[in-house]
């Protein structure tokens, strides 16, 4: 979809406003850019919640009726019941998820990059869902953006070991991890997410997927793999629509 300020990507499936957005910004220092994707979610940039994400599984949560400013606070996870704000995750390579729950009104914007997705971000969201809101997986949309494919996920041998460790099964690692253009393991990040989405609750049926690798795709999507340090950032983000939209 074709935004003011460049393309956007959403899914048919979400059914509330939200965006993965492309190359045409790079999201950094610049207000303006802020301001434009911002009132694409219908807030401006001060209802736009971001976290300082970290790899980790940790949860921020904003509810319906809080009055106290945002401080941005160190979570890879956000979730939220107030249609006042939209939260979103900034990723160049790391799977963004956006979930949604249409019985209990809930939605969470989740980064899951290798470590996150070792780590079980996906499933951390979930769970943190069903305890502060009372959602349903079976009732929750998925949407994972753009991430680094399978074709392009060229990892070391630490990085299984880390799967490992984190007591991912055996089958599950085998089927996350395969041979590639090089002798290395290449990591399917948007299958590993997918099924550890399944595995706590969400219907496979329930789940989409952009197909789109951030490196393959560099001339459209910010890439840390193709661009290094001087890579901008993709927004995944969502936000509820008010009770009388």
């Amino acid at each position: 979809m074709q935004e003011a300020w460049g393309a956007a990507l959403r899914s048919a499936a979400l059914q509330v406003p939200h965006l993965f957005s492309s190359r045409d910004l790079a999201l950094g220092d610049d207000d303006q850019e802020w301001s434009t994707v911002a009132g694409s979610l219908g807030v401006d940039t001060e209802h736009l919640l971001l976290i300082r994400q970290v790899h980790g599984t940790d949860v921020a949560v904003r509810r319906r009726g809080t009055t106290t400013g945002w401080r941005r606070p160190q979570a890879d996870i956000i979730i939220s019941d107030d249609p006042g704000v939209a939260i979103g995750v900034r990723v160049a390579d790391c799977a963004p998820i956006l979930l949604f729950d249409s019985s209990r009104r809930v939605v969470g914007a989740v980064h899951a990059g290798w470590r996150g997705t070792a780590a079980g971000a996906a499933r951390a969201a979930i769970q943190s869902m069903r305890s502060t809101f009372g959602c349903d997986p079976s009732a929750m949309v998925a949407a994972i953006g753009p991430c680094l494919g399978a074709c392009c996920g060229e990892m070391g041998p630490e990085v299984v070991d880390l799967f490992k460790a984190a007591g991912h099964a055996p089958a599950d690692i085998d089927r996350w991890f395969t041979a590639g253009k090089t002798a290395r393991p290449y990591l399917d990040l948007e299958r590993a997410n997918r099924d550890q989405l399944v595995s706590a609750g969400v219907l496979t049926q329930n789940i989409y997927a952009s197909g789109l690798c951030t490196k393959t795709h560099r001339d459209r999507l910010h890439s840390y793999r193709a661009d290094g340090a001087r890579a901008g950032r993709l927004l995944a983000a969502i936000r509820l629509p008010s009770p009388a939209g």
